[in-house]
């Protein structure tokens, strides 16, 4: 990409890191490579909430430079913004947002744009569901009535005006309009449709049509990964296998990213998934596009220190220190497969009786976001909160609740390891307790870890489980997560002591040869025998692989911090984005040429 680039983001997480999609944002916009090859960053996103007021609408790091809402119009943004306000009758936010990497000091301050479109004017956007029709086959009308559709729909036809207003596509550049999963995609469908020769791509952070399916069959990814393996054999798509899939919005909107002139996959099954959607796909150009993880440089007596705060929480709740402490970070969500932690513990209660050894296990996870400080502290003044929970808020949600009933049958079981549900967001004294050792932080839960869990049903990619890769720790992943396909891309396929892959889509031999409808029949029956067969192989990895000793605990240190350092953002946007974004760029100077001849 020489010369003038502008790399065009839509997506939700524009003022604020949500989920994945914030992490690759700050990762991308951190990374140096980054910045070198892409002139300009824009972020559009739609105004979700009108309450707070102007200092806080583009969230932390933020800096509001007009926004027709709040009533701050300066005359030169006015100049640009208001007649396009008065078209579409919506409302503008336009400034920036500063991303830092405080370990390199690479800092990008991106121009944000947020449209409120809660009154916009009907006229214009029925004319660009009109187009959708005729052009991509996306029937608005059976989908208007929910908001989730409406929201990303609207923006697009104001957010490509705006684009224009600040000299966005003006012809001596090349903009680039990212279409970050479902919600990026109608604005990514009207830059196509516009006289200006955008270059679209679609971010393909998941693929949600496939995660509808495999969160609500019972048989999870143990059916699902392998009816797609035989539906590829068979030439067969998602909709003659699991019926028309259309009633769901995201996949008229994710059947539309063939359109693009690139798709960028996270994963090895995310390309999998998306040549499953329909024949159109088999011709559709998708790389393989993997996320990066952060990379620290720490020595073994930090390590320690931060360990020894995470066993001092545990005695401080438990009665007694751990030889191990294990993590799991995440969102309170079916994907995340939580109860498989659970039952590699039970095997590895099991094998630590033989060893003597104990563990404690931190779930840290919540399904409702942040409680109130005093709520924390009340809870564990009344009833010793995480250790007991109890139903309702401020303390369990209706899914927390349901997790929780997991937790107090494993530790009413077990001996030598016990589970602690932490249902909050943040892990310092202020959110979660007194009992948390003053000086902790929440990184010490990822550099303390011996081993984080990640077993997911469905994992894109998964940044999250790796985290304390670089730390030395050992990352349990599921073998169709995104970030198993990079740590084997990078180790070309040899064994590493800080990763366990559990393949948990694998069939017993009398399964295997079952055809798609058979294989579809696979239940909640079916996929627990098997995971309690791989469950038991990974906890006797696990329990083999825990450092014995100081050296052991050092050499796994390096290791793990070595493999992080090759999977950085600057190395995967240099190996991975860059290149496919040189691709849309090259197509669409073809089709240019193409155009003019």
């Amino acid at each position: 990409m020489s010369g003038k680039t502008t790399a065009v983001h839509i997506t939700h997480e524009a003022i604020g890191k949500i989920g994945g999609i914030g992490a690759v944002l700050e990762g991308l916009f951190t990374s140096q490579s980054y910045q070198d090859q892409i002139s300009r960053t824009i972020l559009i996103s739609p105004l979700f909430s009108r309450e707070g007021d102007v200092s806080t609408r583009l969230g932390e790091g933020g800096e509001v430079l007009y926004s027709s809402p709040d009533g701050r119009t300066p005359a030169n943004y006015t100049a640009m913004f208001r007649h396009i306000e008065n078209v579409f009758n919506v409302g503008i936010v336009y400034g920036r947002r500063t991303f830092a990497d405080a370990r390199t000091g690479v800092k990008s301050s991106p121009e944000v744009i947020l449209l409120d479109i809660t009154r916009m004017d009907p006229g214009p956007i029925n004319e660009f569901k009109g187009r959708l029709f005729n052009e991509f086959g996306i029937r608005s009308n059976l989908y208007e009535h929910l908001w989730e559709f409406e929201q990303y729909l609207r923006i697009a036809p104001p957010a490509i005006a705006v684009l224009k207003s600040i000299g966005a596509a003006d012809h001596d550049g090349t903009t680039i309009l990212v279409a970050h999963e479902f919600m990026g995609m109608p604005t990514a469908l009207a830059g196509i449709l516009d006289s200006y020769d955008f270059r679209t791509v679609f971010y393909a952070h998941e693929v949600a049509p496939m995660r509808h399916i495999i969160e609500n069959h019972p048989g999870h990814d143990t059916m699902f990964y392998n009816v797609i393996r035989q539906a590829r054999e068979n030439d067969q798509y998602v909709n003659e296998i699991f019926s028309d899939q259309s009633f769901n919005f995201k996949y008229a909107l994710v059947d539309a990213a063939r359109h693009c002139d690139n798709i960028l996959a996270v994963g090895d099954c995310v390309v999998d998934e998306l040549r499953f959607m329909a024949p159109e796909f088999k011709i559709a150009d998708i790389d393989l596009t993997y996320n990066g993880i952060p990379s620290y440089d720490i020595g073994l007596a930090e390590k320690h220190q931060s360990k020894e705060y995470l066993q001092d929480y545990c005695q401080n709740l438990l009665g007694f220190r751990p030889d191990f402490v294990f993590t799991h970070v995440t969102r309170m969500v079916p994907s995340k497969g939580l109860w498989r932690d659970l039952r590699v513990l039970e095997h590895v209660d099991r094998e630590f009786k033989t060893q003597n050894k104990t563990a404690v296990l931190l779930v840290l996870s919540t399904e409702i976001g942040k409680r109130r400080n005093r709520d924390i502290y009340n809870m564990e003044a009344a009833y010793n909160w995480p250790v007991a929970h109890r139903e309702g808020l401020p303390d369990l949600s209706g899914g927390e609740a349901s997790f929780y009933a997991g937790i107090q049958e494993f530790n009413a079981k077990s001996s030598n390891v016990k589970a602690i549900y932490i249902n909050q967001f943040g892990f310092d004294r202020e959110c979660c307790g007194r009992r948390v050792p003053a000086d902790m932080e929440f990184m010490d839960i990822r550099k303390g870890s011996d081993a984080e869990f990640g077993q997911s049903i469905y994992e894109p990619f998964g940044i999250a489980q790796l985290e304390v890769l670089t730390f030395g720790g050992i990352c349990v992943v599921t073998d169709i997560c995104g970030c198993a396909g990079f740590v084997k891309d990078i180790t070309e396929g040899s064994n590493v002591r800080n990763v366990i892959f559990a393949d948990y889509t694998k069939l017993d031999e009398n399964l295997s040869s079952l055809d798609v409808e058979d294989l579809k029949q696979i239940d909640r029956s079916t996929r627990n025998a098997i995971e309690y067969k791989i469950s038991e192989k990974i906890a006797l990895e696990l329990c083999a692989r825990l450092p014995k000793n100081d050296d052991e605990a050092a050499s796994m240190l390096r290791e793990g911090c070595e493999l992080a350092r090759h999977m950085s953002w600057d190395t995967v946007f240099e190996n991975y984005v860059s290149r496919s974004l040189q691709k849309a760029v090259r197509r669409q100077h073809q089709i240019r040429l193409n155009k003019s001849a």
